[in-house]
């Protein structure tokens, strides 16, 4: 089976990928990080199996999906964070970040680290008199997704000059492909700041700013603070009848601001594949990354999904078909 699309989940795709094919040698799943866009891309024109993406599709997407096979089933997968590394080696404290200031930074309205407005959050750190390098995804991705979503809801002036999506028009900043080439221009550039999930950080040692979240609170990133974020998705399924709904910029105690659910997609009816084994294999796949794949979430920095949530990501399971024909998980 092929996958590909968002490089934010690769990392555990890429485990599941591997213990999947263990437990069933006859299958071999390849996942290719490419960005969220790519995946969808491919989703649709049928070059991919399944696809990965941290960005649901939107209208315009949906509309082309059906026209090309049909309906489309998004599940979340796991959750996770988006977090904001910098390169700033003499710096000795930990960095506090808002949302509104973070969004004047992607502005180019913040333009050197000892900025006021960054040193009334960091009153006891020293912060070098350096410009600011900011460093964002180049390509269609869902990572722009949520971290653009994100930065509407912290400022009306982002929302109006930048706005959010897969793929915006940055106003400043350098352009870099993929969660891995975003982590290395934070490497090499002295004064940059950028945003990636936080696995990437983590393999990479990557400092990473607390950030203020609703409630005020300073949160560092975690599988744990990402999951309080997601305590409140449970609700927003209920009631608006989806499994795409958002983490980010939720209120509560301990919840990471910049939170986000990972999907895997594929169509609702396989048909299309003329081959029911194959067919058969997605489900399974789908199936053991919302199960058994959840056991090694929080090693790799994601978020497990609650019980709740597997629950309905299961119903929405069940309906996928092969020639209208149910398809259900085989041990």
């Amino acid at each position: 089976m092929q996958g590909g699309g968002a490089t934010f989940p690769n990392p555990i795709y890429q485990q599941w990928a591997s213990d999947f094919g263990r437990q069933h040698p006859d299958v071999r799943i390849e996942y290719v990080g490419k960005g969220s866009g790519a995946g969808i891309g491919g989703l649709i024109d049928k070059t991919l199996d399944f696809a990965g993406s941290d960005a649901p599709l939107n209208d315009e997407e949906l509309a082309k999906a059906r026209r090309t096979g049909g309906d489309v089933v998004q599940i979340p997968s796991v959750a996770g964070a988006v977090v904001l590394a910098y390169n700033l080696r003499d710096l000795r404290g930990e960095l506090k970040l808002s949302g509104p200031v973070v969004a004047d930074i992607f502005l180019g309205r913040i333009t050197q680290w000892n900025d006021p407005a960054i040193k009334s959050l960091n009153p006891h750190l020293v912060l070098p008199d350096i410009p600011i390098c900011a460093v964002h995804r180049s390509e269609g991705s869902g990572t722009n997704f949520v971290f653009t979503s994100y930065l509407c809801t912290q400022s009306d002036e982002f929302q109006t000059q930048v706005n959010f999506g897969k793929t915006v028009r940055w106003p400043i900043g350098e352009g870099a492909q993929g969660n891995p080439g975003v982590t290395q221009a934070l490497e090499e550039t002295p004064g940059a700041i950028g945003y990636i999930e936080l696995n990437f950080a983590i393999d990479n040692n990557i400092p990473v700013a607390l950030m203020q979240n609703e409630s005020g609170e300073f949160v560092k990133a975690s599988p744990a603070t990402a999951s309080a974020a997601g305590e409140a998705a449970l609700v927003d399924m209920d009631r608006y009848k989806t499994l795409t709904v958002r983490l980010w910029a939720r209120p509560g105690p301990n919840v990471y601001p910049i939170s986000c659910f990972t999907y895997l997609m594929c169509y609702r009816d396989l048909g299309y594949l003329r081959d029911r084994q194959r067919a058969q294999a997605i489900v399974d796949f789908f199936w053991y990354a919302i199960h058994d794949g959840q056991d090694v979430a929080t090693e790799l920095a994601y978020a497990p999904l609650g019980q709740g949530v597997r629950q309905r990501v299961q119903q929405e399971l069940d309906t996928i078909t092969f020639n209208g024909q149910p398809l259900h998980h085989q041990p």
